[in-house]
């Protein structure tokens, strides 16, 4: 069987967008106040302008952090666990209700297409007291994907 070779894909800016709008599944990185980093598994978006944005609640220790400290990282998983991610690095931002209610709507509108009740999905992130996470893109790593180094590829 042949081997998997692991691959760094370096890429420009509308390429990274092309590999992320699709996927959905991420661990944003953020710190806490003693310094180290709090990981949280999230579904995860683009929005309009490119930003990845999370849907969340403002207790989680993210936002907290996020509130204190902008820089964050994002790691970016594909579907299938072996498959191919990246990692980004940009600035966070905590929008709260009623300022994210519009933007809860784009959110969801670019993760899952039209909801059938508009009016009832604003309502629902009302009663749920949501906030929305966004993280303006400033830098990221190389597209990449694990396996063998490639002077073992063809080894038995």
């Amino acid at each position: 069987m042949a081997r998997t070779i692991a691959t760094d894909r370096f890429v420009d800016r509308a390429e990274l967008l092309d590999f992320v709008r699709p996927r959905h599944h991420g661990i944003l990185t953020t710190t806490r106040r003693d310094g180290r980093t709090q990981q949280s598994p999230l579904t995860m978006g683009l929005d309009d302008s490119h930003r990845v944005v999370i849907s969340t609640y403002p207790e989680r220790a993210k936002v907290a952090n996020v509130r204190r400290d902008r820089a964050v990282s994002i790691l970016v998983l594909s579907d299938d666990f072996g498959g191919e991610w990246v990692q980004l690095y940009g600035t966070a931002e905590v929008l709260d209700l009623p300022d994210a209610l519009e933007p809860f709507v784009e959110y969801f509108r670019n993760i899952a297409g039209e909801h059938p009740d508009w009016d009832e999905y604003r309502e629902a992130m009302v009663k749920q007291g949501k906030c929305l996470i966004r993280v303006t893109i400033d830098e990221w790593g190389p597209i990449s994907r694990g396996g063998f180094p490639a002077r073992l590829a063809a080894a038995d």
